[in-house]
């Protein structure tokens, strides 16, 4: 019988172990005595670390104290379901959930809570990555479509312009059609950035932090009085497989706009995290990498938030409007993806990377 049991509790941890849902045990005394991994995913903490934590610093809810609560569960051992409820992490990032909290051993004169949190701002999530990759897609064939009709009048006129010069005998008329092959070029040019290398990535192991150590050295050659530039890198992020040169062409288009935000008087932070467990648009992900850019800056108008990553949209006098939705191009093509948040004082935009791809 006691192996019975034993199996029996291997295989209910196995099972806890697995779900997406975040699953927490109190005891009577409303100290933690079990968390699975989700639970650890969700509230950004360590298992070990906060065993025998009471529940109002582990699940601390902003609105209501989430002790009283759980005591009237305790008391008249009836469940209970509170939707969309915001948490605050350690890391002081807020989430919200639905929480259902179920007294264990009803029967018994001590029992057990069982509390279920489901984060529900995840779905909102996936659902603005899913439209977000959809819209640049959409963009990128667009602009596909755009640029073949462009490109053959514009080689017609190049190409005339060309035969023409030869034909002018004054040197002041073949200014004329020197301006006509200059611009021609120019909007040749300017297609093509819009349109983003056109080769496959030249993949092979880089470390992420080398990546980021030669953008910021760049910015700091670009900037010499300022910003002032800060590191908060996790040295656990193994190798991934990637275009370097496109890594670091995209990062820093994010950062110089940074840069320029902030200013001589501000900070631009580079951060680097591993996510679990993770979604990219509809597709679940073991391992991903994120990389934080945070500027001080004044923030991008709301207006404008849901349009940057369209081409020709610029925040700055004399922008081209190119950088954002080409270094989301060039994340795309790794598989990742790029968001952007702000308010005035701090901008962050998140490049995500998946790693599992890059294992073995």
């Amino acid at each position: 019988m006691k192996q019975k049991s034993k199996g029996n509790n291997q295989l209910a941890a196995s099972i806890l172990g697995n779900l997406n849902t975040a699953v927490l045990l109190f005891d009577g005394d409303l100290r933690l005595s079990y968390i699975n991994p989700a639970g650890e995913l969700l509230l950004a903490v360590s298992g070990n670390a906060v065993l025998g934590k009471f529940a109002g610093g582990l699940v601390p809810c902003p609105a209501e104290p989430v002790e009283q609560r759980l005591r009237e569960s305790l008391e008249t051992r009836q469940p209970f379901t509170e939707r969309e409820v915001e948490l605050r992490r350690p890391d002081g990032e807020l989430i919200r959930v639905n929480c259902t909290v179920l007294p264990v051993h009803q029967c018994e004169p001590d029992a057990d809570l069982l509390m279920e949190l489901h984060q529900v701002d995840r779905q909102i999530r996936i659902t603005r990555e899913e439209h977000l990759i959809s819209q640049h897609q959409a963009t990128q064939a667009l602009l596909r479509g755009l640029a073949h009709e462009i490109k053959n009048p514009l080689g017609g006129l190049r190409g005339a312009a060309q035969l023409l010069e030869r034909e002018l005998p004054s040197p002041e008329l073949r200014e004329y059609t020197r301006i006509i092959i200059d611009e021609a070029d120019r909007l040749q040019g300017l297609l093509n950035r819009m349109l983003g290398p056109n080769q496959l990535p030249m993949m092979r192991s880089v470390n992420i932090h080398h990546v980021l150590e030669h953008v910021r050295g760049l910015l700091s050659a670009e900037y010499p009085s300022g910003p002032t530039m800060i590191r908060d890198y996790d040295p656990s992020i193994p190798e991934l497989r990637a275009d370097s040169d496109r890594l670091i062409q995209a990062l820093l288009n994010i950062a110089r706009n940074g840069a320029h935000a902030a200013g001589d008087g501000g900070q631009l932070i580079f951060r680097s995290r591993v996510l679990r467990q993770f979604t990219l648009g509809n597709e679940l992900h073991r391992l991903v990498v994120r990389i934080e850019v945070e500027d001080s800056g004044p923030g991008i108008p709301e207006p404008m938030i849901d349009r940057i990553f369209f081409p020709m949209v610029s925040g700055r006098a004399g922008g081209t409007g190119l950088g954002l939705p080409i270094a989301q191009e060039l994340i795309n093509q790794h598989g990742g993806l790029i968001e952007c948040e702000s308010r005035p004082g701090c901008t962050r935009f998140f490049v995500y990377l998946p790693l599992e791809a890059n294992e073995g």
